[in-house]
């Protein structure tokens, strides 16, 4: 079975939880039976990967750099990523390899 970590979720003050009993079908938002098909389903979906794929590795989180430029950088490197068919972070990642290698 699929683990879920608990600290993906936040319970607001509006829910209501409870136990079911043994006789009480739990239901879906969509009015189908809660069973092991479903869950599965619930939980494969959580756990599906959210955002962008890490660039570090499967599991790993990517760092992150924030830089400051002034406007008119911003503009030309905007216009050069266009260009070359590429994201302005794509365009940032590669400049920073060059200049580390």
């Amino acid at each position: 079975m699929s683990k879920i970590d608990p600290k993906d979720y936040i319970v607001g003050p509006e829910a209501e939880i409870r136990n079911a009993g043994p006789h009480e079908d739990i239901r879906l938002h969509d009015g189908r039976p809660l069973d092991e098909d479903s869950a599965e389903e619930i939980i494969e979906r959580v756990n599906r990967k959210r955002g962008r794929p890490s660039l570090t590795g499967v599991g790993a989180r990517s760092p992150q750099i924030a830089v400051r430029v002034p406007a008119d950088i911003r503009d030309r490197l905007k216009e050069r990523a266009e260009r070359e068919g590429k994201t302005l972070s794509q365009l940032a990642r590669e400049a920073l390899e060059s200049y580390a290698s």
